[in-house]
């Protein structure tokens, strides 16, 4: 606590993964916990990047496509930066140094939003520690996760951020699209972050397609060859 009594209605800080000693988390989700498809929409079979050869992946992260949302909740989640302004909150993840808008000045959600890659997001306060974030409108070409499971047009994301204490935060993810599977289901459950100081420096972090391909030219796709063989 060092001290200090948690602001109320605010998580402007930089937080990082408290959870053992990793500096990131890329979450495999229980498999238990994830409902069942209803439909599948794509053409050809969803292979994550870290499921397969690198020769071999249609992860469009792979070829710096945006993670979208929610997978860059799910996927790589790293350093994270939240800012406050009198109408809006702002994330920054360090991945890919995206950003995310988060509107609180009492707006709703539009009704028939635009196709973004991190949708439109709105959020209250239910209580003076607790902002609930609804997003709709994700591009139908993201994935979930690292694994490929796809979402349709009707994606609904819920993100609960609790400010336990003033060094302490939590955050839930919950995935409700009635077009691809059955029931909501929660992908993150009060994933804990710590408080960082505000000079804490926040590492580059970004996805360059020549450096990308310089990779599978050089290793990638010479190991893809020789297991092929």
């Amino acid at each position: 606590m060092n001290g200090y009594k948690r602001q109320e209605k605010s998580l402007r800080d930089i937080f990082v993964i408290s959870s053992g000693k990793d500096r990131f988390a890329s979450f495999r989700i229980d498999r238990a916990a994830i409902p069942s498809v209803t439909r599948f929409r794509h053409k050809s079979l969803l292979i994550g990047l870290r499921s397969v050869l690198p020769g071999e992946t249609n992860d469009p992260v792979a070829y710096c496509d945006p993670q979208g949302f929610p997978r860059e909740d799910l996927f790589q989640l790293r350093t994270t930066q939240i800012l406050q302004t009198p109408v809006s909150m702002i994330i920054l993840y360090q991945f890919d140094r995206i950003w995310r808008v988060i509107w609180t000045d009492g707006r709703e959600l539009p009704k028939d939003p635009e196709p973004r890659w991190f949708g439109y997001s709105v959020g209250k306060w239910v209580d003076d520690y607790t902002l609930v974030v609804e997003t709709t409108g994700m591009d139908e070409r993201t994935w979930l996760d690292l694994v490929g499971r796809p979402h349709s047009d009707d994606l609904r994301v819920e993100e609960r951020f609790r400010r336990v204490d003033h060094d302490r935060l939590e955050w839930t993810v919950m995935i409700d699209d009635p077009k691809m599977y059955t029931k909501p289901w929660v992908a993150l459950d009060k994933f804990p972050m710590k408080l960082q100081p505000p000079s804490f420096d926040v590492r580059e972090m970004i996805c360059s397609p020549s450096e990308s391909a310089e990779y599978d030219k050089l290793i990638g796709n010479p190991a893809s060859d020789k297991h092929r063989q």
